[in-house]
């Protein structure tokens, strides 16, 4: 394992029924191809050195040892190989044959684990030749050379590196009680299953949602193969599945009815699978009572690690399949909690600051739904456009527009005047462009959305996102504050994707050619005057760095703790330039802005311990009374020295 990851494996060989020799070949081959990968375990179907579909043959002696004398020649051709493999084979234990699976490494058995439930159902008739794991007493045998202690206790193989990883069987993952379960709560981190799984209709799609869920279940890698074509066709066809998933998402699967032996290879991140069990208190508490027999694999040369895997550069939109029920989704959880609040005030009346921003334009969106759905007339929402020395008629003309096309009640209130008399009063030159110049138009337009809600009252919504509170980019007690935060857990990338799904599906006319123009607007505060073209002269990405980089910094951050030496790692791998849907970045840019995302947490957290209330609606949010909790005093030296370091 470097980096967190470990390189795994799911093999399909070609197999012809109960040729023990030609299917160890063909092993072989699949596992020579896997060393020189730097695959770390490879899995194979379910009875691979036999066949599983062998039926009655699996009473001949013969047949038997010639499985074990495969084994003894694979012990044989791996005795100078780092890479572990587990196999199918039938294995004789005093007066059982049981189905087994056998992990070896290094020209030794590591050990053998017995399947425990055997479908004996319509095609199935497993219990015809093969007695469960339930059935065994403990037993010694002697198997291709080696003493083996066969139990059914549940068996946890560590890696040199501490990977634990378990085994389970084709059947065992459909029990209502995998034996995965016990696996992951005594400590495997990864499940390899071997498996003969017969293609029927709408079976595949069930097949990836009960290993997917699985993996989810027990926060696992999860790992399938399944055999292919050269299996009897006598009354079932096999296809052949190969799935590697990882707590949830099935990140690498194969090509179905292939002719052809197959190999799915992927990077399973261990560090995430763990971050995920520490931080939830729930699986820690399942633990409890489950152990299982710990067996150690051999060390391993150590190689360069390159990364190979996708990296979703865009980690918090949802995939273009569903993006439109995503969205929906999101819309719904914002509308209900802003509808419970107005609810429980009594207020029929809310203030919105509209600037002609995306920031703005979604909870303004989300007020117009909240009214609707509660039957209350969108006259309520007032509206209230604030220009000041920065406005551009362009943001201006675009939220009169909305306003407008959504039938709102509107109102403009021009700041200037109040700021120049500001100015004043604290002895402050208007021509100095400062922190102080940007952050008094800031608090007064928040002053003027809170006093206009008392005399209204209504309640302020807050319009600051997700990706502004990880970077502080709002003004302490002015754009920062509010009454409810409808956006407060939502990234500024996401927002752009929600105002879209508005604007193509839901609006016509002049609201939708006015959504798609916010859309294209270059994002800013507009504090600072307009240049001599009336455009936009404050760019906020050219200021804190590009959204889509500092939100994938956040999400990897966040949800699973990395350390800045794998965000830059990930990041990398991410926007080198292969996406469309996202800028391509050089090293020195990613680590410049990686280390300004990493100084700007930690010194603005004190503006995140004070954070209205709002809808959390994904996985990350940084409300301190939920999922972020941190001294806003703590020190960043050690993140910060590792991104000088990289």
């Amino acid at each position: 394992m470097q980096n967190g990851f470990i390189k795994v494996a799911s093999a399909i060989p070609s197999v012809k029924v109960a040729n023990c020799q030609y299917n160890l070949q063909q092993i072989e081959s699949l596992v020579a191809t896997a060393e020189g990968k730097g695959v770390e375990i490879i899995v194979f179907p379910e009875l691979s050195v036999t066949g599983y579909t062998c039926q009655d043959l699996f009473r001949q002696q013969l047949l038997l040892e010639q499985a074990e004398l495969s084994v003894m020649k694979l012990l044989d051709f791996t005795r100078s190989l780092d890479i572990i493999c587990i196999i199918g084979i039938p294995v004789i234990a005093g007066d059982l044959l049981l189905n087994c699976a056998a992990v070896i490494q290094k020209g030794s058995i590591l050990g053998v684990v017995p399947k425990t439930f055997l479908p004996n159902y319509n095609e199935f008739y497993e219990k015809r030749w093969f007695a469960s794991s339930q059935d065994l007493k403990p037993t010694e045998i002697r198997y291709a050379g080696t003493k083996i202690q066969l139990t059914a206790t549940p068996k946890v193989f560590r890696t040199y590196d501490g990977v634990c990883f378990g085994v389970e069987i084709c059947e065992d993952v459909w029990a209502p009680v995998p034996p995965s379960n016990n696996l992951a709560m005594s400590g495997a981190e990864i499940i390899f299953n071997l498996s003969a799984s017969d293609e029927l209709t709408g079976k595949h799609t069930y097949l990836e949602t009960l290993l997917s869920q699985q993996s989810a279940r027990t926060i696992t890698g999860y790992v399938y193969s399944s055999c292919g074509f050269g299996e009897s066709t006598q009354d079932v066809v096999y296809g052949g599945n190969a799935i590697i998933c990882e707590n949830g998402q099935i990140i690498e699967s194969g090509e179905r009815f292939s002719l052809k032996p197959q190999m799915v290879v992927s990077q399973i991140d261990v560090e995430k699978l763990r971050n995920e069990r520490r931080a939830n208190s729930t699986y820690s508490n399942a633990q409890r009572g489950f152990i299982a027999d710990f067996i150690d694999t051999m060390p391993a040369e150590q190689h360069d690690f390159k990364l190979e895997r996708y990296i979703d550069p865009l980690p918090f939109i949802p995939d273009s399949s569903d993006m439109g029920d995503s969205c929906s989704e999101i819309f719904s959880i914002q509308v209900m909690g802003l509808a419970k609040r107005l609810v429980h005030t009594g207020c029929k009346t809310v203030v919105v600051g509209i600037s002609g921003g995306l920031d703005s334009t979604l909870a303004l969106l989300v007020c117009v739904k909240t009214f609707d759905k509660l039957g209350l007339s969108r006259k309520g929402i007032v509206g209230v456009t604030m220009p000041g020395f920065g406005t551009t008629d362009r943001t201006h003309d675009n939220a009169v527009s909305l306003m407008d096309s959504l039938g709102i009640t509107q109102k403009e209130i021009n700041i200037s005047a109040s700021v120049k008399q500001h100015f004043l009063d604290i002895e402050h030159d208007i021509n100095v462009h400062d922190v102080t110049y940007e952050n008094s138009q800031a608090r007064e337009r928040t002053q003027i959305l809170m006093d206009l809600s008392n005399k209204l009252g209504g309640l302020v919504i807050g319009t600051g996102d997700l990706s502004e509170l990880a970077l502080g980019w709002a003004t302490y007690n002015g754009d920062h504050m509010s009454m409810y935060g409808v956006n407060c857990s939502i990234p500024k990338t996401l927002i752009k994707y929600m105002v879209r799904h508005v604007a193509v599906n839901e609006v016509d006319g002049t609201a939708r050619e006015t959504l798609l123009d916010i859309i294209d607007t270059p994002i800013s505060p507009e504090l600072i005057p307009a240049d001599e073209n009336g455009n936009i002269a404050q760019k906020t990405e050219d200021l804190v760095g590009p959204y889509e980089l500092h939100d994938f910094f956040l999400y990897h951050f966040l949800r699973f703790g990395y350390r800045p030496a794998k965000l830059f790692m990930l990041a990398k791998k991410a926007f080198d330039g292969s996406s469309e849907a996202v800028a391509a970045y050089d090293d020195d840019t990613i680590k410049h802005w990686l280390r300004e995302f990493l100084r700007r947490f930690f010194n603005q957290q004190f503006k995140r311990s004070c954070l209205p209330d709002g809808p959390k609606v994904g996985s990350v949010s940084l409300s301190p009374r939920g999922d972020w909790r941190m001294p806003t005093d703590a020190d960043s030296t050690l993140w910060l020295q590792e991104v000088d370091m990289l």
